[in-house]
């Protein structure tokens, strides 16, 4: 068996697409394009490549994209600050703040700060709340984009045995609640799980979100799997890899993702989607 490749590049095209769409449509009923507030704290170079593709590819859709770039030593009352004035602007929808931040900022208070409405990186406790709760709002970018990749590829979930290894409130858990939704039996690992490589052998839909390159050997994968590799790593070669033996998984899945080229392209789409829905839902003009 060799695994068919889901494609996360012509997905997140299509996502793009869709959302570009949608920004036409509330232009052409006389309402204003979304408007999206990116803060970037520091000089991270990974932050900042992340940064040029979503400001780029929300001019490509419609969406006006607004650049807050803080230096490194800012105090964390001086991004607050920023934050406070960013909710109570009526023309922003969304407000991205790139993670990580600098050492000695607390990022879970500038996340709290946040109004939920405009919080399309679907970080704060309210809409993690809701995902769990099935309401409607804001949903991390990531596990949503892998849903979308999932959906757009056909895939069925309802039923299968799902594992998530890695627990971080930025992927392992909303993807939990995701697949949960989906009606999937889900299991999540971490680094305390007993017999790892044995729940990797019984899982239908495997995601791997623990940040180490190759963790997840090709021979642990169930045939006819369901693999996705959310781990971005690079190794002293410069090239990427993910957290799961791609060549030796794809002898044994049924789908799987590449690294790059994978859920990375989603979660920035996605972003995307969830800044035209904060602005729907903000300001409907249909």
């Amino acid at each position: 068996m060799t695994a068919e490749i889901l494609d996360g590049k012509a997905a997140a095209l299509r996502l793009q697409q869709t959302v570009g769409a949608g920004v036409a449509r509330r232009t052409g009923a006389g309402g204003r394009p979304p408007e999206l507030a990116v803060v970037l704290v520091g000089e991270n170079p990974a932050s900042q490549v992340y940064v040029r593709k979503k400001r780029s590819q929300c001019e490509e859709v419609g969406i006006v994209s607004h650049a807050h770039d803080l230096p490194a030593d800012i105090e964390q009352e001086t991004l607050l600050a920023l934050v406070d004035e960013l909710n109570a602007a009526a023309n922003i929808d969304g407000i991205l703040v790139q993670l990580p931040l600098p050492p000695h900022m607390d990022a879970q208070q500038v996340i709290d700060r946040i109004d939920p409405a405009k919080d399309v990186d679907g970080f704060h406790p309210v809409n993690m709340g809701r995902l769990a709760l099935k309401l409607p709002g804001p949903r991390s970018c990531t596990p949503r984009g892998v849903m979308t990749l999932l959906e757009d590829a056909g895939i069925v979930l309802a039923g299968k045995d799902a594992v998530i290894i890695g627990q971080s409130n930025i992927v392992g858990r909303p993807m939990a609640m995701e697949l949960l939704n989906a009606r999937c039996t889900v299991t999540i690992c971490h680094s305390r799980t007993r017999d790892l490589e044995a729940k990797v052998r019984g899982a239908d839909v495997l995601v791997a979100a623990v940040g180490r390159p190759g963790f997840v050997q090709g021979d642990w994968i169930k045939e006819g799997a369901v693999v996705v590799d959310v781990g971005i790593n690079r190794l002293e070669s410069g090239k990427l890899a993910g957290d799961v033996d791609f060549d030796g998984a794809r002898q044994r899945a049924g789908w799987i993702t590449p690294v790059p080229g994978g859920v990375g392209p989603m979660t920035v789409a996605t972003l995307l989607a969830n800044t035209l829905d904060a602005a729907d839902a903000r300001d409907p003009v249909y």
